[in-house]
């Protein structure tokens, strides 16, 4: 892919969409921590300076990502959710947390992302920018705090921000066993482990069952 210089409004617009939709399918292939700014470049077509010119860094590429991820991720938990209506009950709570981690565990990419935001991505961003990321990801928690709020509402706000919470601390720390070596997955298959994609499918569903049903009881 060649480019010549961006100039109007909608050219640096259609770079900056190729850099992310390149990112997004070298994530497909392996994890962020394995992916460099060099080899991006290089798979976009441009030189890695003609690509800091539409981004500030590697990891500022990689948080535009996640943060579009999770802006679809919250649109499909909201049409997912629509069918469901308040309920208090601890049914109620299990059937929005099954949801949930569904419609999380079936984007891998996503996933990939927010298992390594806090200790990939943001570890080399300057404060001015750490302002806007930490600013976006606030929006997309309590979004998802006020979603599981309206079809739960014995929730107190702290509660659903809690569980929100939550949902990203578990898929950080399951998502990794999704994608053992070969040798660690040959052990797991040995002994009698699930696969890994079905261990964070199941993992992500009982333990978001188990937290929003907590909640609902000590609420």
């Amino acid at each position: 892919m060649e480019f010549q210089r961006a100039r109007r409004p909608e050219q640096v617009e259609q770079r900056r969409r190729a850099i992310l939709d390149t990112a997004c399918a070298m994530l497909r292939e392996r994890p962020v921590a394995q992916i460099s700014l060099r080899e991006l470049s290089d798979r976009v077509g441009l030189a890695k300076s003609n690509v800091l010119r539409y981004f500030d860094s590697r990891e500022a590429i990689f948080l535009e990502v996640l943060d579009r991820e999770l802006g679809a991720w919250l649109d499909e938990v909201e049409e997912s959710l629509g069918s469901l209506g308040p309920d208090g009950s601890v049914g109620g709570a299990e059937a929005v947390a099954r949801v949930v981690a569904a419609t999380l565990s079936g984007r891998p990419l996503l996933c990939e992302l927010i298992s390594g935001m806090a200790g990939v991505l943001e570890r080399n961003i300057p404060v001015d920018f750490a302002r806007v990321v930490k600013r976006r990801a606030n929006e997309h928690q309590a979004r998802l705090a006020n979603l599981v709020r309206a079809r739960v509402p014995v929730l107190g706000e702290a509660a659903a921000h809690h569980f929100a919470t939550s949902v990203l601390v578990m898929t950080a720390g399951l998502w990794p066993h999704a994608n053992p070596t070969d040798a660690v997955a040959r052990v797991m298959r040995e002994l009698g482990g699930p696969p890994a994609g079905e261990l964070v499918r199941e993992g992500l569903t009982e333990g978001l069952v188990n937290q929003l049903v907590g909640l609902v009881v000590r609420a």
